[in-house]
């Protein structure tokens, strides 16, 4: 067989492999929900969601802290304050998190700090833990408690995206207003790439 044979043969092959098999974009999600009530009708919420994108090599994870009161879910009073930390980690103690956010949702990504209409946020480095504080002085609508980013887990010795190691987000919050001063217990999501 000629070498021109063999690469059209070759190519072929090639070709249909990759029509048969298409990349996986797969990915993995999970979400978690922790409460507390502040009277017989009403509960302080937290929800927590993760997901992670093996084609984008990247995890999405977003918060959501709102008041529940008959089954619907609203923002905070105007007197509220409130502080909520989100710590991101992996299961494997080698990876690092590169992570970015926005606090509120929607705001610029940010990899420091900043102060959105009140909403002030810090994002702290350890080896294997980032933990981003948020600190809402006022209330308003859902949208203002929402905070969302991406974390690159990476892998300390070879600098790349570790596919194979596991996210876990974990959020709580205090929050205080007119008399009520409760802390919502942890609420953590975990995942990992698929």
């Amino acid at each position: 067989m000629t070498s021109t044979r063999l690469a059209a043969a070759t190519a072929a092959a090639l070709l249909t492999a990759a029509l048969a098999n298409p990349a996986s974009s797969a990915a993995a999600a999970n979400s978690a929900t922790t409460s507390i009530p502040v009277d017989p009708a009403t509960l302080i919420e937290m929800h927590v969601n993760a997901n992670c994108v093996t084609a984008e090599g990247t995890c999405h994870f977003d918060t959501q802290a709102n008041l529940l009161t008959a089954g619907t879910p609203d923002g905070f009073p105007q007197d509220t304050w409130a502080r909520q930390t989100i710590t991101l980690r992996s299961s494997v103690r080698d990876v690092w998190q590169e992570a970015q956010y926005s606090a509120p949702a929607g705001m610029p990504r940010e990899s420091k700090g900043a102060n959105h209409d009140n909403v002030l946020s810090k994002l702290y480095k350890a080896v294997d833990t980032v933990q981003i504080s948020v600190t809402y002085f006022g209330g308003g609508p859902m949208d203002r408690f929402h905070v969302d980013g991406d974390t690159v887990p990476t892998d300390w010795s070879s600098g790349r995206p570790a596919l194979g190691a596991q996210l876990i987000v974990c959020s709580d919050i205090q929050v205080v207003y007119g008399g009520v001063n409760l802390s919502v217990p942890t609420a953590c999501a975990q995942t990992a790439f698929s």
